[in-house]
């Protein structure tokens, strides 16, 4: 697989264990760090089956899974942003679906550093040349942040690693 073809088929990627971009394997899908972070943290919710277009068509429990990942997901972004990154505000989650055809949720944190014409707007409307900037691509510098978010994912779920005694053990 070439670097960048798991983009071409993320989901099947990500169950191939293909995909660079995943952070964990949750009960609905996969938590991946996302393409582009303007807004350092940025993160996504896929689902794990490649057929899934929209909620809708989940049985209840599995609507009530993705939107509990999804959850978990906006919280551990939200911690590891708050530990790792200056002037977190907040964390907005959307279910969009508007130009990729498999259902994902996105996670988007929000600072105070954001300019005041935009951080009260949705994402959406930063200028679109940001989302192709190389200085905003994902990258090694965003490591650091990726395995926050990764680690505060293992927090909420219950598999956090364990810590030495204190007096080093």
């Amino acid at each position: 697989m070439t670097v960048s073809a798991w983009r071409e088929d993320r989901i099947g990627s990500a169950l191939r264990g293909e995909n660079p971009a995943v952070m964990r394997r949750l009960r609905s899908g996969f938590a991946v760090i996302g393409d582009v972070q303007f807004l350092p943290g940025y993160s996504v919710l896929l689902t794990d089956d490649p057929a899934v277009q929209r909620l809708s068509e989940l049985p209840r429990s599995g609507r009530l899974a993705f939107l509990a990942d999804m959850d978990r997901l906006g919280e551990a972004v939200e911690r590891a942003c708050r530990r790792v990154e200056t002037g977190f505000r907040r964390v907005n989650l959307e279910i969009l679906g508007n130009a990729d055809g498999f259902l994902h949720a996105h996670v988007w944190p929000r600072y105070e550093w954001e300019p005041a014409e935009l951080v009260r707007r949705p994402v959406w409307l930063y200028p679109r040349g940001m989302w192709d900037e190389e200085r905003y691509a994902l990258g090694d510098r965003h490591e650091p942040l990726r395995e926050a978010v990764g680690e505060e994912l293992d927090r909420l779920s219950g598999r956090a690693m364990p810590t030495a005694p204190p007096g080093g053990g």
